[in-house]
């Protein structure tokens, strides 16, 4: 299935990583230095490059509009990153993986994903039910860092946990309502971090599978929680340190 991809920094990440995947760009009517950079790299992998007529222009110029110019208006049509099995995500050692339980805003999953590549997590596994779809605004808000995380998609969140317990992983849920403070949580395991829904965080059967519950504790009163993209931000950098 193909999908469009307007940041051109997801775009640079698809013709570095799996070049064979894009179908065709369309230049912006303008570019800037980032879709200049994804112009050239596009020519040198021989990517067509389709030119935009009037009725493509008047798109592609309200589009700029409408995104501040931050997509310059081109776009690029690419194949969705395939999903790995379930034991390819726990075969290498060594490594931060993520689980993301019910996430359901596109954006918060596509900043996870850039915070899980600029932390070199190892895989994530994403759960399909009442679950954001891996979008074109998953793939864009990511900003390349889909294309560098594995990912599998699962139904049983649960039975995936257990299969990492089995590899070897000990798995941290997180909740706010939890007694156990990040700053207390120890990097020199092989960890396998849960993030719940937005609303309503894990559910009571993967709480009970997990081995410890941590949250992140306010520094002050007035504001008792954080987007789940922050958190999760939060908690990968502590476990991505060394012990």
């Amino acid at each position: 299935m193909a999908i469009t991809l307007r940041n051109p920094h997801s775009i640079r990440a698809v013709l570095r990583t799996r070049p064979q995947d894009v179908y065709e760009i369309r230049p912006p009517t303008s570019a800037n230095d980032a879709w200049t950079q994804v112009l050239d790299e596009a020519r040198d992998v021989g990517i067509r490059l389709k030119q935009a007529g009037e009725s493509d222009r008047r798109r592609q110029n309200d589009r700029e509009r409408n995104a501040g110019g931050r997509s310059g208006g081109g776009e690029a049509n690419v194949r969705e990153k395939e999903a790995v099995d379930l034991e390819d995500i726990f075969a290498e050692e060594g490594g931060l993986r993520i689980a993301v339980e019910h996430v359901q805003d596109p954006r918060n999953l596509g900043s996870i994903f850039r915070t899980a590549a600029f932390f070199g997590v190892k895989g994530m596994v994403i759960t399909r039910d009442r679950s954001a779809q891996l979008s074109d605004t998953v793939y864009d808000t990511a900003s390349g860092g889909l294309e560098y995380v594995p990912f599998t998609i699962q139904t049983n969140l649960r039975r995936a946990l257990e299969e990492a317990k089995k590899s070897g992983f000990w798995i941290l849920g997180t909740s706010e309502h939890a007694q156990t403070d990040l700053t207390s949580i120890s990097g020199d395991r092989r960890w396998l971090a849960v993030i719940g829904n937005e609303e309503s965080g894990l559910r009571r059967l993967t709480l009970e599978t997990c081995d410890e519950v941590c949250r992140v504790s306010p520094a002050s009163d007035e504001i008792q929680s954080l987007n789940v993209a922050v958190a999760s931000a939060i908690v990968i950098q502590k476990l991505s340190q060394p012990a």
